[in-house]
């Protein structure tokens, strides 16, 4: 019987593809493999492409890692540089981008000369992030640079996401490599089907795992809460108020900006992130609503308190809904809200919400595309009856779309499981995320290159305020990796459609700096550092807490770095951030 340890030895002169979706245990398979290598003082390039070696290196110690001699293990960081995080000099490490599969081949390189002889593994964690910011063209690399470097006697273990690219690149990429294994999760076990290998024939290898996806929500006990308290109040009195605007002003922001983020960071792991989407915000929304609630002014809190603990009659929804529309969707323009009691009924109610933030623009492209509004209403049911003190969980699923041709967006809300909710958040697959994100992107260089709109809602505008797209990267350490590698991608898609337009560098700078001040991601101005007050990304973590340690305007930071790297050959870092405390987010060039 063949073992998993038999499949993790990767032969000299061969080149083994990992190939699985998201959460397969790709990583933790590269994992074992550099750790039964360095049992044998076998060197090891570590290429890098969603963390840094420092958090790689932090898991390789979680997995038994000692202590290691010097040259053996060897990192090409092509994460850090692409997405402008500023990090410390390592004698173990050279940096790359990821953006640049040249950038990527001279790192190689270079290591591969510092050690100096052969039987090195490489393994590159993962072929991913290079491929959706170089396309096919990463199909290439694999043939010129992997299996090169495999052919001179050493040894090459990659992987790739299933169903982040074609499906003629992911043949492409197989038929090149000498081993190809398929991994995927099945009923709480990791299958791995050997389709192909240098030493063993096609085999099926099942192993248990108690690994899940982990959510991090935040510490409700390090809100500001006086801060919340203003917040709330100033948006149930007085939302279109000049007292409001002058408040909190800097919270508005143009809805293309969020969708874009959202729709750019989705390319990262198309199969489950709808799901994890939901899962995370619905839990979030809960607990964070029911912390809220005693933050109200009294006169608010007084209707919530005559209505039962149970929310299950069509009288006491409508009466709830009708407050959820008033003092929360119309006022933060979400979208207007309508309950329709002709058709609800004990146990299962039907909203109906017109001009919806996240679909507004986005008609027929094939699948219902809601994925915060649904989650934020069960969630807020969930946590209403929670702090009521009557356990029971809600979800949410939407019925009608602008997404699938309709002229508005409807919502069932239910307490307990809803049969057709999975197969609805696993409609959303690649091909309807690309089809999403070019739209978005001719609208943006429809506005850069002519000075057409990027959206607008007839009764709404384009403004909406607390954008939850902007929340999710620190509530989740995954999204932090999809947002700075999606906003990269973004960034540098921008910038090189600029310059084949034929715009000169310094004019696509000033476009771009002028499109984020019309989306109003912040007041940005440029002198020899871009600084950015009133961030709607950073604005946000600083809201809720006043305890962050580092930078976290993830896809504002990738999306620069990867737009000055496409027009000037420049990367950016963030020195200076709102939530950390900072009047305003600064980046330094270098």
């Amino acid at each position: 019987m063949v073992s998993l340890t038999q499949i993790q030895e990767v032969p000299p002169k061969s080149m083994i593809l990992l190939v699985g979706p998201p959460g397969a245990g790709k990583s933790t398979f590269c994992q074992q493999a550099i750790l039964q290598n360095l049992v044998v003082d076998s060197p090891i390039i570590y290429v890098t492409t969603e963390c840094g070696p420092f958090e790689a290196v932090k898991d390789l110690r979680e997995r038994g890692l000692g202590e290691v001699e010097l040259g053996l293990l060897n990192f090409v960081d092509a994460y850090n540089e692409t997405v402008g995080l500023s990090v410390s000099d390592r004698p173990d490490t050279v940096r790359a981008d990821c953006g640049s599969l040249s950038s990527l081949n001279i790192a190689i390189s270079k290591l591969q000369n510092r050690i100096g002889k052969k039987g090195v593994l490489l393994v590159f964690d993962s072929l991913t992030s290079p491929y959706l910011l170089s396309g096919p063209e990463v199909v290439r690399f694999l043939r010129l640079t992997l299996s090169r470097f495999a052919a001179e006697g050493n040894s090459v273990l990659a992987c790739f996401d299933e169903g982040s690219g074609k499906e003629e690149d992911l043949v492409a990429m197989m038929s090149l490599s000498s081993g190809v294994i398929k991994m995927e999760i099945k009923e709480g076990k990791r299958v791995l089907n050997v389709v192909k290998h240098p030493k063993v024939g096609p085999t099926r290898i099942e192993v248990t795992t108690t690994e899940i996806w982990e959510k991090k929500i935040y510490d409700t006990k390090i809100w500001d809460r006086e801060m919340m308290r203003r917040f709330i109040t100033f948006f149930m009195e007085a939302a279109q108020s000049r007292a409001f605007k002058r408040e909190f002003g800097q919270f508005a922001v143009n809805i293309f900006w969020p969708n874009f983020a959202r729709w750019s960071c989705m390319l990262w792991d198309p199969k489950r992130f709808p799901k994890m989407t939901y899962e995370v915000w619905k839990e979030y929304i809960a607990s964070s609503f029911r912390e809220a609630i005693p933050l109200f002014p009294w006169y608010r809190r007084l209707p919530l308190k005559f209505l039962p603990k149970s929310l299950s009659r069509v009288k006491d929804m409508k009466k709830l809904l009708k407050l959820m529309n008033q003092q929360f969707m119309r006022s933060r323009r979400y979208g207007i809200l309508e309950y329709l009691e002709d058709v609800s009924k004990t146990d299962e109610h039907y909203i109906r919400v017109y001009e919806s933030y996240e679909c507004w623009g986005f008609e027929n492209v094939g699948a219902a595309v809601a994925s915060y509004l649904p989650p934020a209403m069960a969630g807020h049911l969930k946590g209403l009856e929670n702090w009521k003190g009557f356990e029971r969980d809600w979800n949410a699923v939407e019925t009608k779309c602008i997404g699938l041709g309709d002229s508005y967006c409807e919502f069932k809300l239910v307490p307990g499981e809803i049969d057709e909710l999975n197969d609805s958040l696993e409609a959303i697959d690649n091909t309807i995320i690309e089809r999403i994100y070019e739209r978005l992107m001719d609208r943006l260089m429809g506005f850069l290159l002519e000075g057409k709109p990027l959206v607008e809602r007839p009764t709404l505008g384009s403004d909406f305020y607390e954008s939850p797209e902007m929340v999710l990267p620190a509530i989740s350490e995954r999204y932090q990796i999809a947002f700075r590698m999606g906003g990269a991608r973004a960034g540098k898609k921008v910038g090189e459609h600029l310059i084949d337009a034929g715009i000169r560098e310094d004019e696509a700078v000033k476009r771009i700096l002028g499109f984020l001040e019309h989306c109003k991601v912040g007041k940005v101005t440029a002198n020899g550092t871009i600084r950015m007050k009133d961030n709607c990304e950073s604005i946000w973590t600083k809201f809720y807490t006043t305890r962050w340690e580092e930078p976290s305007c993830y896809f504002t930071t990738g999306f620069l770095n990867g737009f000055f790297y496409a027009v000037k050959n420049q990367h950016v870092k963030e020195t200076k951030c709102i939530a950390m405390g900072d009047p305003y987010c600064e980046w330094e060039f270098r």
